[in-house]
């Protein structure tokens, strides 16, 4: 049925451009995240339990450091936690990043790497120079934006926002690839198509269309029907 669409056999339309978010759509990685907040967070001598392990997910650092300590943390010990707990966190992954690839990922941006491509994460410029470093995807990336170059995180539009505006391609022309609630939102509130990933959620509300990961054969039939605005 779907032989046409086989790589290479189709072209998505000029004029559009894909982001990425990367924890959940690059690098599989909330699962080290998970373990890493439960190591952190056992040092202060607070149980992480599964509630807050789902509050985590798609969140910026200082928010989740809130979350889990109390909103009456000074702003200079939000940022030391966080900053150790990524530091705790890029120890794990670092001698592993190519195994925590998404299943595809490296396959779909040599497939597309003449499109505008960008990425925009809530997570610290550490963290998103580790993967794409290590794993030598920055050159398929013209615009990469992390957590800290935006004042409103997901599910804020800002981080999208700011990838359409580098990349020089309007909103409504960006289609954008999330596997968080609060990601899909941050894409739908900039105005752009959002496909849904579910390596976190299987369900998320808000995509236009769902997959399990870049292998998916649903995936570039639909991206080539799609059509860029006036």
């Amino acid at each position: 049925m779907y032989d046409r669409f086989q790589p290479n056999r189709g072209n998505m339309e000029e004029g559009l451009a894909l982001l990425f978010d990367m924890d959940g759509v690059i690098v599989d990685s909330n699962p080290l995240h998970r373990e890493s907040w439960a190591l952190f967070n056992s040092r202060y001598g607070v149980a992480t339990t599964e509630a807050m392990q789902q509050r985590m997910y798609g969140r910026r650092n200082d928010e989740i450091v809130r979350d889990f300590f109390g909103g009456g943390l000074p702003p200079k010990e939000v940022a030391a936690r966080g900053k150790a707990k990524e530091e705790l966190y890029r120890e794990m992954m670092a001698p592993r990043v190519e195994e925590f690839l998404v299943p595809g990922i490296r396959q779909f941006l040599e497939r597309h790497k003449d499109m505008p491509m960008g990425l925009a994460s809530n997570a610290e410029p550490e963290n998103v120079a580790l993967v794409l470093d290590r794993a030598a995807l920055r050159p398929y990336f013209r615009a990469v934006v992390d957590g800290c170059q935006v004042r409103n995180p997901k599910p804020h539009p800002d981080a999208y926002l700011r990838a359409a505006e580098l990349l020089q391609v309007e909103p409504a022309n960006c289609i954008v690839f999330e596997d968080s609630p609060s990601g899909v939102a941050a894409g739908v509130a900039a105005g752009m198509r959002v496909i849904g990933l579910s390596t976190t959620y299987g369900n998320l509300p808000g995509t236009h269309i769902t997959i399990d990961n870049f292998l998916s054969i649903d995936l570039d039939p639909w991206l080539y029907t799609q059509r860029r605005t006036a």
